[in-house]
């Protein structure tokens, strides 16, 4: 399987490297790596339909328990047909679609169909191939993750292909933000089951769920995540949006891949958490609202590739209403409603391309009916908009019938007959719009005062070649063969349902199951959709006065753009008053960020105070510590407060004194005293006072900021010396001070420590010390005055000002800083 993985990657680059050379045969290239995954999927197909799934694993970092874990079971099985199968499909469909063809006789090349750009095509649709089955084998949460967001990339970038086209980059973007945010979401939930369940593989979390509250918080975001993917309710903008990429992507994103990919997740969580929390209803609402919505705009729409694109989306609510419950009577509906959909909508996807691809046209006001040469080209629209609309032997009408007898007979949950209803209503919608399609494909619905040249345009088109239609033809045969004949998919079919729920009975597929109540809900399914498509004029007029009835409310699209623009001004607000080129407020915003994140932890662990008071002698020294600190903040000179702040370090040292430790005083005593003379021969060549030209907030943000800090420092130090009582065993202070004179032979501890238990810490200080000091004496010397023979500040600053207005950039800095720079 990981050899899969990585022909897919060897393929996908080297169609990239070569698209110049290659053009639309790269689409040839890359047929090899969905072709081989298929050869090598029937080698496997055997063990995994009877039960012994195929496992790969890629030991990462051993001692970490860092792993790749691939599996491939019933469910996934399933899955890896779909993408493999279509992908080879559409690889020998885009081949023909990429020839040069003009449907007006100029066979001039466009940007979109130059060399480069198809290879560059064929390429990502690979790499897009591979992070898709990287999904469905993965058995690992963050692996999952990993090939979900690869595949957010790769569609990003399939949909954006052509990068002249505002409209393609638009969409791109509006893809890449919907499901990147989904992304965001989605590895927040995946964290969260995986921490509770103690285990990131997916089948030790299948055999020992999670619960608890925190959990359920994670199957939202999960729910978020997949709802983004697979385009539902009210993330479904970005799909018609991408109907602007070539018609093979569209053909296979939306029929085989990435829509299914958040339907394929919720599938596989959906028998360990449908019972918990609010998962089911979750599910139920936006899988119901997601089948209405879409099946409604798909009714009204005049662009053949966009009424397919809205049937996406309702298709793609029925199957979270069926794979969703956690129900295995009724996700057997789901697992063959995957199947069949990938066949029609496939089928239909490619129909739409050709019929582009000659007339130059999508739109069915201007198609007027085709000649004799395209029987079998309409033939196919026929089989499999017949099958989407659930006509009886085929294979769409399998899976209606399976779905309305598991709500029907097996669907004991709560707001089941609502959620029947609704798939009842919204499949006459989807009988209505499937009849929409062929009426339009016909002709019917044309334009009565149409141009003449429109209609020679369509009726005298070239019909489309054999290797153009043979996807196509390929697909509307399996729809009409497993329609006639669905029980030779039992053991497949079988085997997915059985990875998901173990428990679930033996399937028996059947053409027709007798008259049942599944049966007169089909009937009426019919009846409705005959009904809507006879009155089309009425129902659109109603459609119109509902829609305008509607307007203020905001649709997916326009909630979309009002986010973006929201997201925009305030950006835009916040980076005036955090980005505004101070300085100050630059390090303010970096201090209280990198003290009261820390703070917010140490708070959690505090424990109380501890004895704050254990001789007089420490309360005049930390009184006149606190006088010194205040001093220092107050007083107008600078060279006043540097003395103060050296104050507060040799009052510090009479504080260890007083704690018996001389050595460390010394210490302190020699590093204040050292800091003390730099501050002072660096400030006296500065003015000797502060100036106050700061704005009105920068005293209250200063006393914030040093407040926080101080805080911080408190809370920590408190922290930090109660947290050794919590070390199980000898502490390592204990160690070193019974290791001292056997080890160190010293009775000094601290001289041990510094020169022999930690001697190359010890050097690495000094080191930092002494670079600091040399740094400091050369800015001193720098800052020399000019009877020394050294330049002054102000003239090192003069000589930058005839190249650019540094200097004024500089005096824009200081008057922040609170600097004057002496004219």
């Amino acid at each position: 399987m990981f050899v899969l993985l990585a022909l897919h990657l060897v393929v996908g680059t080297a169609a990239i490297a070569s698209g110049r050379q290659l053009g639309r045969w790269a689409f040839a290239l890359a047929a090899s790596a969905p072709a081989a995954t298929l050869i090598w999927l029937l080698t496997q197909a055997g063990d995994v339909v009877d039960g012994s799934p195929a496992v790969a694993r890629f030991e990462w970092v051993d001692q970490l328990g860092l792993a790749l874990d691939l599996v491939l079971d019933g469910f996934a099985l399933l899955m890896v047909s779909i993408v493999s199968g279509i992908g080879l499909l559409i690889c020998v469909y885009a081949i023909a679609y990429f020839a040069p063809h003009d449907p007006a006789g100029d066979d001039t090349e466009t940007e979109a169909h130059h060399p480069r750009a198809v290879g560059r095509l064929a390429g990502m649709m690979t790499l897009f191939a591979g992070a898709m089955l990287g999904i469905v084998l993965s058995d690992h949460l963050i692996a999952l993750f990993v090939f979900w967001e690869l595949t957010s990339i790769t569609s990003y970038l399939l949909i954006g292909n052509d990068d002249t086209n505002p409209r393609a980059r638009a969409a791109a973007l509006q893809a890449i933000l919907i499901t990147g945010m989904g992304g965001l979401a989605l590895l927040a939930g995946l964290i969260i089951i995986g921490q509770a369940g103690g285990t990131y593989r997916i089948t030790e979390l299948v055999a020992d769920p999670p619960t608890g509250s925190i959990v359920n918080a994670g199957l939202i975001c999960v729910l978020v995540g997949a709802f983004t993917k697979s385009a539902q309710a009210p993330f479904s903008s970005w799909l018609p949006g991408a109907m602007v990429a070539p018609t093979p992507v569209s053909a296979y994103l939306h029929s085989a891949t990435m829509v299914k990919a958040g339907v394929y997740l919720v599938a596989r969580f959906a028998p360990l958490f449908a019972i918990a929390g609010s998962w089911r209803v979750l599910v139920l609402t936006v899988g119901s609202a997601t089948m209405l919505i879409g099946g409604l705009r798909a009714l009204r729409q005049t662009d053949l590739k966009l009424l397919l694109a809205y049937g996406t989306v309702s298709q793609l609510g029925f199957m979270m209403l069926l794979l969703g419950t956690g129900l295995d009577h009724i996700a057997l509906a789901g697992v063959v409603l995957l199947l069949a959909h990938a066949a029609f909508k496939a089928t239909l996807f490619m129909i739409v391309g050709i019929i582009d691809h000659e007339t130059g046209t999508r739109d069915v006001r201007r198609l007027h009916g085709f000649g004799p040469r395209w029987r079998v080209t309409q033939f196919c629209a026929v089989i499999a908009a017949a099958s989407m609309a659930g006509v009886p032997l085929l294979f769409g009408f399998i899976s209606k019938e399976l779905a309305l007898e598991g709500y029907l007979e097996h669907g004991d949950v709560t707001g089941a007959a609502v959620v029947l209803i609704v798939i009842v209503a919204a499949s006459v919608l989807t009988f209505a719009y499937s009849a929409r399609f062929v009426l339009g494909m016909f002709g019917v619905l044309a334009a009565p005062d149409a141009d003449p040249t429109d209609i020679a345009l369509t009726r005298d088109a070239h019909a489309p070649g054999w290797l153009f239609l043979a996807p196509a033809a390929s697909l509307t045969a399996l729809t009409l063969a497993f329609g006639l004949v669905p029980q030779s998919l039992d053991q497949f079919v079988d085997a997915a349902l059985g990875a998901l729920h173990p428990s679930a009975e033996t399937v028996h597929l059947h053409l027709w199951n007798g008259f049942t109540g599944a049966f007169v809900l089909s009937s009426i399914v019919i009846l409705g959709g005959v009904l809507l498509t006879v009155f089309r004029r009425p129902v659109a007029a109603a459609q119109r006065s509902g829609a305008a009835a509607l307007r203020f409310v905001p649709t997916a699209d326009r909630s979309f753009n009002a986010l973006l623009r929201w997201t925009g001004v305030t950006a835009r607000r916040v980076t005036a008053t955090v980005q505004n080129g101070s300085l100050p407020i630059y390090v303010s915003v970096i201090v209280l960020v990198a003290t009261v994140v820390p703070l917010i932890a140490f708070v959690g662990d505090f424990d109380g105070f501890p004895q704050l008071v254990e001789s007089p002698v420490h309360v005049a020294l930390v009184g006149a510590m606190v006088g010194a600190a205040l001093a220092a903040s107050i007083v107008r000179r600078r060279i006043a407060g540097a003395l103060m702040l050296g104050a507060v370090g040799y009052l510090m040292a009479g504080l260890y004194v007083t704690q018996g430790a001389p050595d460390l005083a010394l210490t302190q005593f020699a590093i204040e005293t050292l800091s003390t003379v730099l501050f002072v021969l660096v400030l006296r060549h500065l003015p000797s006072s502060w100036s106050h030209r700061a704005p009105a907030i920068a005293a209250p943000m200063r006393v914030g900021v040093s407040l926080a800090v101080g805080a911080t420092i408190f809370v920590f130090a408190l922290v930090a010396s109660g947290a050794r009582d919590n070390v199980a065993g000898p502490q390592q202070s204990e160690v070193m001070i019974d290791s001292s004179l056997p080890k160190g032979k010293g009775h000094n501890v601290v001289n041990v420590i510094l020169v022999d238990f930690r001697g190359w810490d010890t050097l690495g200080e000094i080191t930092v010390l002494l670079v600091a000091a040399a740094g400091a004496v050369s800015l001193a010397r720098t800052g020399r005055r000019r009877g020394d023979g050294g330049p002054t500040l102000e003239e090192l600053l003069d000589e930058l000002e005839p190249a650019t207005d540094v200097d004024g950039a500089v005096d824009r800095e200081l008057d922040d800083l609170d600097v004057e720079v002496p004219r």
